[in-house]
This record gives structure tokens, sequence and C-alpha cells, in this order.
């Protein structure tokens, strides 16, 4: 009688990839899941920006998760209610202003032109900061700290004057598309003799 043959180990293939070095497969599925959660995570808030800036605070959480590329399940998964989501984009405003102020060159001008096209984006989230308080202020104590860095020695304007002005062109910005508030931004700015650099916000990418 014929004996049966022995059976194969089953893992030389991972044995095979730690004699080479390389990481454990079993890693992988891991870290890729992460990296796929925040590209979603950073594509729902920019596609909130977008959407809350064009419809209102109100607009249909499903727009947001189709202009993301996500499922509804995914936003959810990320944030519990739309003023979480809400509260994450104004949160993330901020930080593209406190990165644009560390970039090489970068100056009080450059930093304003930040400052205004988030403006331009986001008058949706006036009610929601009035409601929330406490965020705002520390929103606002975070965007205080960037312009006093900012400001050259011996200019015109203290940090309160800058946040003043800030303050005033905010309440001047409103129309029914970015671009209008864009042009009603600037034009203020213009009123109260401020340089402003490029409109745009400042983002980065998220690591493949």
């Amino acid at each position: 009688m014929t004996k049966p043959a022995e059976s194969q180990n089953p893992q030389p293939a991972a044995r095979s990839s730690a004699a080479q070095g390389g990481p454990p497969d079993r890693g992988r599925p891991a870290n890729q899941g992460r990296r796929v959660a925040a590209r979603n995570r950073t594509a729902l808030i920019t596609a909130a920006r977008e959407v809350f800036a064009e419809q209102g605070l109100n607009a249909p959480l499903s727009t947001v998760a189709r202009r993301a590329g996500v499922g509804q399940g995914s936003l959810y998964r990320h944030f519990t209610d739309r003023v979480a989501l809400a509260s994450a984009v104004l949160d993330e405003n901020v930080r593209q202003i406190e990165r644009a102020a560390v970039e090489p060159g970068a100056s009080l001008e450059s930093v304003l032109g930040v400052i205004t096209w988030h403006l331009s984006r986001s008058t949706a989230f006036v009610d929601l900061l009035r409601v929330r308080g406490d965020q705002a202020r520390t929103l606002s104590e975070r965007v205080r700290t960037v312009l006093s860095g900012c400001l050259p020695a011996g200019h015109r304007l203290s940090p309160d004057d800058v946040m003043l002005a800030v303050a005033m062109v905010s309440g001047a910005v409103a129309g029914p598309t970015p671009a209008e508030r864009e042009r009603l931004a600037l034009r203020a700015w213009r009123l109260l003799g401020v340089e402003v650099g490029p409109l745009r916000p400042f983002e980065t990418a998220v690591d493949e």
C-alpha cells in the first residue's frame, strides 16, 4: 500500500517574507485601513466645506458623502452628527491657517489670503459658532496667535487690530457664491488699507 504523502507546511511564504526582512503580511491590511480612513476623513471635511458653502449648514449629509466619494456609513463612522462634521471643518480651517504661517516665506499678507479664502466659504458656520461659544473662542485665540507671530516689528496694526479687521471683513462677506464673497472680502480689505496675498486654501496631501 502506498504511503500517503506528508502534508505541506502551510507557512513557507510567511517564513520567506520574514527571512527577507520584510514586514509580516498581516500588518499591511491594518495600515492600509488607517490610510483609507484618513483619506476618507479628509475627503469628507473638504466636501462638507464645499457643500455647506453652496447650500448652507442644513444641506443633506448624503450630498456631502457623495461629493466625498464615500458612503453615508463612512461619514457617520467619522462624525456622529452634522455639528461634529461642521466643527471638524472649522478646526481644519484653522489648522490650514496655522500651517500657512510656518510655510517658508510666510507673511502677514499670505496668511490673510488663506484666512480670507476660508471666510468666503464659512458663512454657513456663523450660527454654529454663536451656539458653540467655547469652540469659537478657542478657534479665535488660535488665529490671534498666528497673526501675532506674523506681524513684523513696528507694524502699524496690533494683533487685536488685525483680529478686529478680520471680524469686520467676515461681517461684510455675503453673496450667493464663494466668488462673489471673495470679491466683497477683497473690497473690504482695500477699504481698510490692508494688503492681502492670493486667496487660497493650504491643504496638504494625505500619505498614500
